[in-house]
Parts: structure tokens; C-alpha cells; sequence
């Protein structure tokens, strides 16, 4: 399981408390006001953001001072990780091999990480000759070969269409369920909660608060998150 505690995050005035644990293989969206720290959140659990104080663990291990490359997790944000200049086997091999190296079982497990996300036949592309759903699907080939068991996901999907994000939220659960994936979430959109986490943490006023069922917290929103949803 994740855990958070006592976990304080500060970045000037702004200060987000967050004490709750997420068990292994929960789904678990991220939701609340603009500027509320939902992405502040991920960003310390990955690592990039140090604790005012308390401490992150994962399955009972303090991973708090663990470097952002050694923790066991991988994360997408919305442009998903891709260097343009690359072709896509190359961007996939360096989730395997920080240089980029790779050898005959590394590249079939490419092969086969890009024909589970509908890719097939599409390593030697370059990002930019993808479609913004195909490389949205790249994005997520490249944590299928990580193998990690966290997955934190920071809108990777905001700029995708209704049809294209619905189908890319459905593959993210199917996967999440295959390897028993546990999943964080950042989202905006509600819809996007129900659809691939059964749990969600809202944050806000300075507080990400335990998971709650998200169907429940979402018809029947707190004042904080109901001003925010407008509903």
C-alpha cells in the first residue's frame, strides 16, 4: 500500500496536508479547486517535490529520500514523456535503459508493449507523425515496459477528444487490473473519475483527504468541492 504520513507540502504561502493510505491496486482519482495541490501532491509522491515534513512509503518501505528514477512508480503528464526528435523505439527503450540501449529481447518487448497499446508496426515514428491519441497510447506503452507498480497519471488525457479519452481511460483500467497497477489520477473532469477510479481523494482548503467512493462523494459533493463542480 501507499502511504502518506503526516505528509506537509509547502511552496511559498501554500501548505497541503495529506495522512491517508491507498491500498495496492486501487484506482484512485485526484480531485478539487483549481491551485488546490492535486498535482503538487503527485509531484512529491514522485518525487520531484520535497516534504515540509512526514514521509511517503510503499508497502512499508520510507521511499522519502528515494531519488525520483529509483521509486517504484512511473508518471505521465500530458504531453507524455516523448522526445520529439525520436522515433518511437528509441522514446520506449529509454523506459528501459536510461541511454536508450537496448538489445534483441528488449526490442521484441517493445514489439509487443506498442501492439498491446494498438500501435503495432510503429517503432520507427517519431511522435510527431502520431496522432494526439496514438501518442497518448505511446505514452502508455512506455510504463507498460517500466513495469512499475504505481502508475500517477497528471491529465495525460486532457487534450484528447470524448471518444479518444473514454478508450484511453478503459485501456488504462484494463491494464491497471492485468499487472495489479496501483493508479493516481489527476483530474478535472468528474467523468473521468467515474469512469476509472472507484476511489478519489479530494483535496482541498490545504487537505487531500482520505479516498472516499467516488460515485457517492461526487453526487452528493462537500461545499469546497461542490462550488468547484459548480453543482
Amino acid at each position: 500500500m501507499l502511504t502518506l504520513d503526516r505528509l506537509t507540502l509547502t511552496q511559498g504561502d501554500f501548505r497541503l496536508d495529506a495522512d491517508l493510505t491507498i491500498q495496492t491496486g486501487a484506482r484512485v482519482a485526484l480531485i478539487g479547486p483549481s491551485g488546490a495541490g492535486k498535482s503538487t501532491l503527485l509531484a512529491a509522491i514522485a518525487g520531484f517535490l520535497s516534504p515540509a515534513s512526514g514521509r511517503i512509503l510503499w508497502q512499508g518501505e520510507d521511499i522519502t529520500a528515494t531519488p525520483p528514477g529509483e521509486r517504484p512508480l512511473s508518471i505521465l503528464f500530458q504531453d507524455q514523456n516523448l522526445f520529439p526528435h525520436l522515433r518511437l523505439e528509441t522514446n520506449l527503450a529509454l523506459g528501459l535503459n536510461p541511454k536508450g540501449k537496448i538489445d534483441a529481447t528488449d526490442r521484441a518487448r517493445i514489439e509487443t508493449a506498442l501492439a498491446r497499446v494498438g500501435l503495432e508496426g510503429m517503432e520507427r515514428r517519431k511522435p510527431g507523425a502520431l496522432s494526439g491519441g496514438q501518442q497518448s497510447r505511446a505514452g502508455l506503452a512506455r510504463t507498460l515496459l517500466r513495469g512499475r507498480p504505481i502508475l500517477l497519471l497528471d491529465e495525460p488525457f486532457a487534450a484528447l477528444g470524448p471518444a479518444l479519452k473514454s478508450e484511453m481511460l478503459a485501456l488504462v483500467a484494463e491494464i491497471a487490473r492485468e499487472q495489479g497497477t496501483t493508479v493516481l489520477m489527476v483530474s478535472h473532469d468528474p467523468e473521468d473519475a467515474r469512469a476509472l477510479c472507484p476511489q478519489t481523494v479530494l483535496v482541498a482548503e490545504g487537505h487531500a483527504h482520505a479516498p472516499q467512493e467516488t460515485g457517492p462523494l461526487l453526487d452528493d459533493p462537500p461545499p469546497a468541492l461542490r462550488d468547484y463542480l459548480g453543482s
